[in-house]
């Protein structure tokens, strides 16, 4: 028997598929608990979609465990389908993206996807604190002191002030994705109090740190930013999507700067 025969074929037509604004790709960590969860709000656009894919790491966080990283960069960049035109694509790794460079994290993933910006949320950090018009930041981490030096000297390189920083003092991504928002936010308001800062970056894309910004803000009276924060913010404006959403804190009421 022809199995045609007995099927009719029906006619389709195609239109754009998802985000026909634009189509943001990410590549996350395999240890990460929390970046997927906060983009499914940050990134709740209309007409914008996002694709990741999962990046090998290891649990416990060292210089030597981010380095190795680089290598396997492009082959997580290339499980994003090309065909799907990105506009924008982010690595999601601030301790990584310090270790690494930022300018080689952006040419491993350009060497799969050459045409497309790129960003994590060390260069996104930059661009929002230009934004904000931030000068003095009270930098909070979950890392060991080798990690956090390393990012606080990249971000002093780049003409910021650190007047104080804040450390969980954890190694382990699994329990850093674990460390409450209370215990965030509380945090927070310690290092951010100051009168020497103008406003609060809290790096890590393991940190839940999205539903508290607000809340941050409003005790605070001076802007508060995070990894995933400004890294969903940057790809958005890198996309050409200039919606400015409520509850989502000052940044994404801010439009991109040269800095």
């Amino acid at each position: 028997m022809d199995l045609e025969q007995n099927i009719i074929e029906i006619q389709f037509a195609t239109d754009e598929g998802l985000g026909e604004r634009a189509k943001i790709g990410l590549i996350v960590l395999s240890s990460d608990q929390t970046l997927e969860y906060e983009f499914r709000t940050l990134l709740n656009l209309e007409g914008v979609a996002f694709y990741h894919a999962r990046i090998p790491n290891e649990m416990e966080i060292t210089k030597d465990s981010l380095a190795k990283m680089e290598s396997e960069l492009s082959p997580a960049a290339a499980l994003l389908p090309a065909a799907f035109n990105f506009k924008a694509i982010g690595y999601g790794c601030t301790s990584g993206a310090t270790i690494i460079g930022e300018e080689n994290v952006a040419k491993a993933i350009q060497l799969v996807h050459p045409d497309t910006l790129i960003s994590n949320p060390l260069t996104a950090c930059k661009a929002a604190f230009q934004a904000l018009g931030l000068k003095r930041i009270a930098f909070l981490t979950p890392y060991d002191p080798a990690i956090t030096s390393a990012m606080r000297d990249n971000l002093l390189e780049n003409g910021f002030e650190i007047p104080v920083t804040g450390s969980f003092f954890e190694s382990d991504d699994f329990k850093v994705g674990r460390i409450s928002p209370d215990s965030i936010l509380e945090a927070i308001e310690k290092i951010g109090t100051r009168d020497d800062c103008d406003g609060v970056f809290v790096s890590c894309t393991n940190l839940r740190v999205a539903e508290i910004i607000e809340t941050a803000e409003e005790r605070l009276g001076k802007a508060v930013t995070s990894s995933n924060h400004a890294l969903a913010w940057h790809l958005l404006r890198l996309a050409g999507i200039n919606d400015c959403p409520e509850n989502c804190g000052s940044l994404f009421r801010k439009q991109l700067k040269e800095y």
